[in-house]
């Protein structure tokens, strides 16, 4: 019944002309009523043709003459479509066309006085709309009152969060230029272990700061989602009551989901520490604290190089004859130590004694054994020399003398493998000899030492 009335009154509101509800009706001599600008207006419409007063035209619907000074303002039927309008926010009942002026508590669902009669309501509490309507609108205002704590909450982390973030930055900054300041007067000794720390603080700093940004990251968007159904929830409290109790049950289940995930605490104490003066004074100590346990690989010295028993010991001889074997140097007087090395930082000895001639080093496990060459990091090998002719060499290309005010009896090798550091002390004062350029290192490295006549080389064991 409702429905039939609802639309015969919509029929008697629509524009004949534009078929659509009139906007500023205005009735004729006949009684029929159209939009002002469709009976009216200008361009292209109806009456566009008048040129003034007193001309005679019909009416669009039934044909009956009138003049254009007939026109007048139609109030009874603006009134109507005022009234259609409002009748067009309220939701009718999809089933039975119906108004939904009430709601089952049981369902949480807009019903019609036909629904509440239904098999499938029958039993339920229902309520009248107005009556009902304000308990739920405490009720998602409460909501919203919690939500927005919330979300005050979620800022206040990510404030905290931006303090972390520029605590930290400044912190390490700090640590940075003290490190730098302290290595200028110890920068020869020390050169090698300054990178090394400033790398490991550089790592460290990376990625403590990944986990800081991450969480503010995560904090952001929780803040933005809480806001969005702050939002929502606002926006529905302002709706009319039909259309803010449609679907409240979900409304309210979605809200109660709504949880924050406060973030983890994250240390802002720097485990990478470094102590300038008393690395100064304990180098050794601080050298052997890395030392590992290196002998001799018989399977790769060179035909004319023979070993000790206990593989700690080379010594060039005119003549002494090895089984062949493809790891063997067959062409340079050199062989390997026996242990590899693909990550981390190792420190070795090698007493060199009182020869006139070396190369001490690290090598790839993959370089040319059966070819005449001069040994340089473009073909695998990072090491030292010396030589009859030209004195101590970094083996670089070309390579680069070495100034060294004491002769050293016991060579030092600090290999930093993740670091990309290969460098040189005298083991005895820990006064420091050379490093290599920064390498990336890809493969195995070994002990490296090449042998000359009259020349033996000794590797102490850690404990001696």
């Amino acid at each position: 019944m409702a429905s039939g009335l609802y639309a015969k009154m919509k029929a008697e509101a629509t524009c004949f002309i534009c078929r659509k509800l009139m906007t500023d009706p205005m009735s004729i001599d006949c009684g029929h009523s159209f939009c002002y600008k469709c009976i009216a207006g200008n361009g292209g419409n109806i009456l566009s043709g008048w040129i003034s007063p007193g001309i005679t035209v019909y009416c669009p619907q039934c044909k009956a003459s009138f003049k254009k000074e007939c026109l007048r303002a139609n109030k009874q039927l603006q009134n109507l479509i005022e009234t259609i309008k409002e009748m067009d926010v309220e939701h009718l009942c999809e089933e039975h066309g119906e108004q939904l002026h009430l709601f089952c508590e049981d369902d949480h669902q807009l019903l019609c006085w036909r629904c509440e009669r239904s098999q499938q309501h029958k039993g339920h509490v229902t309520t009248l709309v107005e009556d009902v309507c304000q308990n739920y609108k405490e009720k998602l205002q409460k909501i919203v009152t919690t939500l927005k704590s919330t979300e005050n909450l979620c800022s206040s982390y990510i404030l905290f969060a931006r303090e972390q973030i520029n605590e930290w930055e400044e912190k390490v900054e700090f640590r940075k230029q003290k490190i730098q300041s302290d290595f200028q007067t110890l920068y020869k000794f020390l050169h090698e272990e300054e990178k090394s720390h400033l790398w490991r603080l550089e790592e460290e700093k990376m990625q403590t700061l990944k986990i800081l940004q991450d969480s503010k990251a995560s904090l952001e968007m929780q803040s933005q989602k809480l806001k969005n159904h702050i939002l929502e929830l606002e926006r529905k409290c302002q709706d009319p009551a039909q259309k803010m109790l449609q679907d409240i049950k979900d409304t309210l289940k979605r809200s109660a989901d709504v949880k924050m995930e406060t973030p983890k605490s994250i240390s802002l104490e720097l485990s990478t520490v470094c102590n300038v003066s008393e690395l100064y004074f304990q180098v050794p100590k601080l050298l052997r604290h890395h030392q590992v346990n290196v002998t001799l690989d018989p399977d790769t010295a060179h035909p004319k190089l023979t070993l000790s028993t206990d593989w700690r010991s080379v010594t060039h001889v005119s003549l002494y004859k090895k089984p062949s074997c493809p790891r063997r140097f067959t062409v340079l007087p050199c062989v390997l130590g026996s242990v590899s090395f693909t990550s981390g930082k190792h420190y070795f000895e090698v007493s060199v004694g009182n020869s006139a001639q070396w190369d001490v080093g690290v090598c790839l496990e993959n370089v040319l054994r059966d070819s005449d060459m001069t040994p340089a990091p473009q073909i695998g090998f990072w090491a030292i020399r010396l030589c009859k002719v030209q004195g101590y060499l970094g083996l670089t290309s070309p390579p680069t003398p070495l100034s060294l005010k004491e002769k050293p009896e016991t060579i030092g090798i600090v290999l930093d493998y993740d670091a990309g550091f290969v460098a040189f002390y005298n083991a005895t004062t820990g006064s420091y000899i050379y490093t290599f350029p920064k390498a990336s290192f890809s493969q195995a490295l070994h002990p490296y030492f090449q042998v000359h006549p009259y020349s033996p080389l000794f590797l102490p064991s850690p404990h001696e």
